[in-house]
């Protein structure tokens, strides 16, 4: 195993973009590792292995080797591990489906049975999982530093909805961060800013913004620039927001999210409702309908259960179990 992982808790000195995937083989203990709620699963010696690929945030691909027959702790003990990362459980592993359909990877189930022995050289996603509401509550300033990752990620590939203000304002924070103090001598104009990918639509125009934006960091390091990012990220309207697709009752296309905060329906991304955690009394799901059962102060002009359809069984339940899994980590309760 190697000491180092190139999610190294250091920075580049100087304004280049972070590495590119490479491929780095890890051995299969798998120790206690980080704030897992679950002693983490060591599996015996011997049995059939599977050699797994797990791309990280930063792009970066590293090789795990776990036992076929090992429940999916093992696997992301061992990436915590190679991280020496401490506050885990806001993070996950996800793997994806034929058909494209991401899910996220149940620790406590056998690994073969969610990745499947079938695929060749599989390949998971290390994320954010839970996206806290307050920046400010975590601990670590690398943990800090891998939610900025996922901030970056987000934003190059649309997933955050915001302005271009504010797009350019996130922006700037990251070149800070990776860059540090804009100097007028080495960056005379914004042409410094091209190699990044900041937002799908990227411009000169934008580009220009970035750089007056990166003229008043001057003095914040890594850190304040990096808690910066997550403070101006959590105010965005779609921060911590994977889309659904789904269907009402009379068939209109939406898109469901849940968040730290409850379920939110959109509609042609604009927010039309958000059930929040609260006014739930329980959500279940039959084949492909994914049912809300509201308490009776929460039924406003819904009726006491709301229902939403999706394309097919795999997706309703995939929908079903993220909203278990942060109703449990945002509330510490049950949802049945």
């Amino acid at each position: 195993m190697m000491n180092d992982s190139s999610l190294s808790h250091s920075r580049a000195s100087s304004c280049s973009k972070l590495p590119h995937s490479h491929s780095t083989p890890v051995g299969v203990d798998g120790g206690v590792v980080g704030c897992s709620r679950t002693p983490p699963t060591t599996p015996k010696k011997g049995g059939k292995m599977l050699a797994i690929r797990v791309q990280m945030l930063d792009d970066s691909i590293t090789m795990f080797q776990v036992q076929a027959k090992a429940v999916g702790r093992v696997l992301f003990d061992q990436v915590c591990k190679q991280l020496h990362l401490l506050e885990a459980d806001y993070f996950g592993l996800e793997y994806q489906d034929s058909s494209g359909t991401r899910y996220w990877l149940d620790l406590e189930k056998p690994l073969a049975r969610q990745v499947g022995l079938t695929l060749v050289d599989p390949l998971l996603y290390f994320c954010v999982k839970f996206y806290t509401p307050d920046p400010a509550q975590l601990e670590e300033e690398f943990t800090r530093y891998l939610f900025c990752l996922q901030i970056k990620r987000d934003l190059s590939q649309g997933h955050i909805q915001c302005n271009e203000n504010t797009a350019a304002l996130m922006a700037s924070y990251i070149v800070q961060a990776e860059c540090g103090d804009f100097v007028a001598e080495d960056y005379p104009d914004a042409s410094y800013l091209s190699t990044y990918k900041f937002v799908p639509h990227q411009d000169r125009d934008l580009e220009r913004r970035i750089m007056e934006n990166h003229k008043k960091h001057a003095g914040q390091s890594p850190a304040e620039a990096d808690l910066n990012l997550l403070e101006t990220a959590r105010r965005c309207e779609l921060y911590g927001m994977k889309m659904h697709p789904a269907k009402d009752h009379e068939g209109v296309p939406l898109n469901l999210s849940v968040a730290h905060m409850g379920i939110v329906v959109f509609q042609n991304y604009t927010k039309i409702n958000t059930f929040s955690w609260a006014k739930i009394r329980k959500i279940s799901f039959k084949r492909k309908r994914f049912l809300i059962k509201l308490h009776p102060e929460g039924y406003g002009y819904y009726k006491d259960t709301v229902e939403f359809f999706f394309e097919g069984r795999n997706e309703c339940k995939n929908f079903w179990k993220k909203c278990v899994e942060n109703h449990g980590f945002f509330r510490c309760s049950t949802v049945k």
